[in-house]
């Protein structure tokens, strides 16, 4: 997983930047690539139904003024914990095993930070 994606050919300290939370990455993830049903995403996430649609909604919002408006999009921080149950790798989908990783421990791909808020 890139932490940083830009329009080509235009040096990143030239660019604005929208941060996409890590949270907000799962739910476009599990919504949009995988295809699970909101309630299944919320499910996954550990959060309400009406709360996945509200993290949902400002997830391809960002995504969508970055393509439009040519931003920088940085992919960090975020309120989550990990549950081992049911965290992957999006590089290699290696199941990581360890509550609390911030690397894949097959590829070393850096998972972000871990903050343990009850969500």
């Amino acid at each position: 997983m890139c932490s940083l994606f830009k329009p080509a050919g235009i040096p990143a300290y030239d660019l604005e930047e929208v941060v996409l939370r890590i949270e907000e990455m799962e739910a476009i993830r599990l919504k949009d690539l995988v295809g699970l049903d909101q309630e299944a995403c919320a499910e996954r996430m550990g959060v309400s139904r009406p709360t996945f649609q509200r993290i949902l909604v400002e997830a391809r919002r960002k995504v969508a003024e970055v393509l439009i408006e040519g931003k920088a999009l940085r992919i960090e921080g975020g309120a989550y914990h990990l549950d081992p149950e049911h965290l992957q790798c999006p590089r290699c989908q290696y199941s990581l095993i360890e509550k609390g990783s911030v690397k894949c421990p097959k590829c070393e791909q850096v998972l972000g930070h871990y903050e343990d808020n009850g969500l």
